[in-house]
């Protein structure tokens, strides 16, 4: 990994600012998206363990292949409404059939 010097590393960030106020979108790393996706599939398995035991936690595997971060955010919110495994199961794995 390559660490910029304090003053290019600022120099860089007011560049990608005008750059996304230029284009109206706001750019995100490959770095930023693979943090992201960890932090929700941490999110998760804590979500899962909380509310299911150990048992939840066998869902891991299945949902640690899903890349997409909208649909590992929608999963999160959907375990605190899901009344079984099978029921959060049938969610993701409808919404990954989309």
């Amino acid at each position: 990994m390559l660490t910029l010097p304090l003053e290019l590393e600022r120099e860089f960030e007011v560049e990608v600012e005008k750059l996304e106020e230029f284009t109206r979108m706001k750019y995100v790393t490959s770095f930023e998206r693979n943090a992201r996706r960890e932090s929700l599939l941490e999110g998760i398995e804590v979500s899962l363990e909380v509310k299911f035991g150990s048992e939840g936690l066998n869902l891991l595997p299945e949902i640690s292949q899903i890349y997409d971060i909208e649909r590992l955010r929608a999963i999160l919110v959907r375990i605190k409404t899901a009344n079984s495994l099978s029921e959060l199961r049938q969610f993701y794995q409808s919404t990954t059939s989309e």
